[in-house]
């Protein structure tokens, strides 16, 4: 208590928004309160230890900081608001609120470096989350405590695709954490879980392009630490939505080289895996209790998937969903725990029929390439286009929205319109219960 109240004055050094300062019973990670002469105040976070130096990262910037500002250690890591309250509001990358609601300081805290659960203590996923995206649901499903990402490249709707997922996905909570956002970005989110009445039971936690990037670093571990007292302490099935987690690794980088650590690849830090890991393994179906959900946005600048971010990530997470062109991808989408739901706690001719139609639209790509080239085409080989492009249309494209059920219905509808019953090659007892005479 005592070490709180001393105030350490002189600052070593600034370079950017980091300083320097001489202190002693210092953690790394520990919060501490950064007042400048002129009256100003702002939190940092230490981020690096070299004996009695300490380096921290100020959250506000160090504009117009002054050396002889004075810098108090609150003996803490950082904190995350968790109660009830914090249901419906939004809060940037310090943990305070940002919509101009009450404050609730006075509500519980919780640290936001807990360690990740034990593997032993996980209970295997078996449980689906249905999100009303048929390129999801039936060909890749979101599995209960998976921890997935959208791969994507800059252009490419998969903020609107994450955002639909967010207010259709069948969960108790929605945990949202933006890095580096544009303003409209922000407000598209925000406005989206509005309109679609899931605000009530969504938390968000922001950081703008515009905020220090101190805080973008902070956003995945406030999000994810709120979503794990909600699974534990409530048994609440929880689905945390992180973008972008490329900005997340540029923050990390950013940082890195204002502390003068040596990169690795391409400038990231040798230790980008072991950070991207911590984060995405708060993924967990809880014994007992509820389950965290992690579905994020990583983009490949260049559309190029060896890019350290993606490529790491891949090893880390079970799966990904590949958007390009407006639609997601099914030769580049992956989900390797949907095994433990189709036809289990699905429908039972779901795996036929999802094999079957991804069978058939491959071929009709390679029908369309003969088709491009002037080859003449066989009966069978129009059915195939003619299957691709009601293929595209019904399933593929991101604003498409249909339940399980109906999306299956509607595929079985699109096969009868496009082939005969005896040209599925599936289970005779699932074509006489399912394949209807006519198309839709």
């Amino acid at each position: 208590m005592i070490s709180q109240l001393i105030r350490h004055t002189r600052l070593l050094e600034i370079v950017g928004d980091m300083i320097k300062v001489r202190a002693k019973d210092v953690a790394l990670g520990d919060l501490a309160m950064v007042k400048n002469v002129t009256g100003e105040s702002s939190l940092a976070r230490v981020v690096e230890l070299e004996g009695e130096v300490v380096s921290l990262q100020v959250f506000t910037g160090s504009k117009g900081l002054s050396t002889d500002a004075q810098v108090r250690f609150l003996g803490h890591p950082q904190q995350a608001i968790y109660s009830e309250a914090i249901l419906g509001r939004i809060f940037d990358g310090a943990g305070e609120p940002i919509d101009g609601k009450p404050t609730l300081e006075f509500d519980r805290h919780v640290e936001v470096d807990s360690p990740t659960v034990n593997p032993m203590k996980r209970v295997v996923p078996d449980k689906m989350i249905e999100t009303n995206v048929p390129m999801i649901d039936v060909f890749n499903c979101l599995v209960e405590s998976q921890k997935i990402p959208i791969f994507s490249v800059a252009g490419e709707p998969f903020n609107q695709l994450l955002a639909r997922i967010g207010f259709q996905a069948d969960a108790d909570i929605v945990v949202f954490g933006g890095m580096g956002l544009i303003y409209d970005d922000y407000y598209f989110f925000r406005q989206a879980f509005e309109d679609h009445g899931v605000f009530h039971r969504t938390v968000m936690y922001v950081n703008q392009a515009s905020d220090p990037i101190v805080e973008r670093l902070a956003i995945p571990d406030l999000a994810l630490a709120v979503a794990e007292r909600f699974a534990v302490e409530e048994s609440k099935r929880v689905l945390v939505l992180l973008t972008d987690m490329t900005g997340y690794a540029d923050a990390m980088k950013e940082i890195g080289v204002s502390l003068e650590r040596i990169p690795a690849t391409r400038g990231y830090m040798g230790d980008l895996y072991t950070q991207l890991a911590r984060r995405y393994e708060k993924a967990c179906d809880f014994e007992g209790a509820g389950s965290v959900t992690v579905l994020s946005v990583t983009t490949m600048p260049g559309n190029d998937v060896t890019h350290p971010v993606p490529d790491n990530t891949g090893y880390i997470t079970e799966g990904q969903f590949y958007l390009h062109d407006g639609v997601i991808d099914p030769f580049g989408s992956l989900s390797r725990l949907k095994q433990n739901v189709i036809g289990k706690a699905t429908r039972e001719d779901h795996s036929q029929l999802m094999n079957t139609m991804i069978r058939f639209y491959s071929e009709s790509q390679e029908a369309e390439k003969k088709k491009a080239m002037a080859f003449e085409l066989s009966a069978f080989d129009d059915k195939l286009v003619k299957f691709g492009k009601l293929f595209r249309e019904r399933f593929m494209k991101v604003d498409v929205s249909l339940p399980l059920l109906e999306a299956l219905d509607t595929g079985w509808a699109t096969l009868a319109e496009c082939f005969e019953a005896e040209e599925l090659l599936m289970k005779q007892e699932l074509i006489e219960k399912y394949f209807p005479e006519k198309g839709m």
